[in-house]
């Protein structure tokens, strides 16, 4: 059996809701078209932190193992699109042997360039924290001085969860009525979330969503990896010859 040894590179999307997944493939054909995309799911990750009321170091650990099952299996690079899972894969960065990400960087760092004053949404209180986290965090290393203000949806991942997306998007409709007024832009603390926006009209401030942020993030992150990976090659083969 021969191997193509130009074959595209394989990015690892590790989920904890199904429904997603489609939206996801979608994102990486339109912005990372050279990688294959392929996806692991474990709504158990998700379901235990709810349940404990946070990340627990076992979860944590669960997590590492699927990231390390994903990079057995021939991933270039892995993404977690589960934003409860944050801080696990802070963690789990500086171990990993491929490029790691989080679903939400890219946008906590588009929430910062477009104000100060900044409104999270979530529908699960173990998202809240690591999203308020992450945006200090990379408001700091930028230079900003950032104000968040949280609200949540309490109930609405239940509503989800049982099939009612209307009910959920409804309820997250409400909860951005509510910040408005009072906030520069808004944040959508899960990629669950994302949906609700295609119902709704022009908002007074803008409504980031973290899935198309979070894979733009990456693309760029990892075009810029291969441009100096490209870069170093020839250098690389000079001094072998000299």
């Amino acid at each position: 059996m021969t191997t193509d040894v130009h074959e595209s590179p394989a990015l690892a999307m590790i989920h904890t809701v199904p429904g997603i997944i489609p939206a996801f493939n979608g994102l990486v054909g339109l912005h990372l078209p050279g990688w294959r995309p392929f996806n692991m799911l474990d709504e158990s990750l998700l379901g235990n932190t709810i349940r404990e009321g946070t990340l627990s170091r076992q979860t944590m650990r669960r997590l590492a193992t699927h990231i390390w099952s994903a990079v057995d299996a021939g991933a270039s690079a892995v993404l977690v699109t589960c934003s409860s899972l944050g801080p696990a894969v802070d963690a789990a960065i500086p171990l990993c042997p491929v490029p790691l990400f989080r679903i939400d960087d890219g946008m906590a760092i588009e929430a910062i360039q477009r104000g100060n004053r900044i409104g999270v949404l979530a529908t699960l209180a173990t998202t809240m924290i690591p999203t308020t986290h992450l945006i200090e965090r990379h408001a700091h290393r930028m230079g900003c001085n950032v104000s968040v203000t949280s609200r949540l949806c309490e109930g609405a991942f239940d509503k989800l969860r049982s099939g009612d997306r209307a009910a959920h998007d409804a309820m997250i409709r409400e909860g951005l009525a509510s910040l408005v007024g009072s906030v520069d832009v808004i944040v959508l603390a899960q990629a669950s979330m994302a949906n609700a926006l295609s119902e709704m009209g022009e908002t007074s401030v803008p409504v980031l969503t973290s899935p198309e942020l979070g894979v733009l993030h990456m693309s760029s992150a990892l075009n810029a990896r291969s441009r100096v990976q490209e870069t170093a090659s020839p250098r690389t083969s000079r001094n072998l010859l000299t």
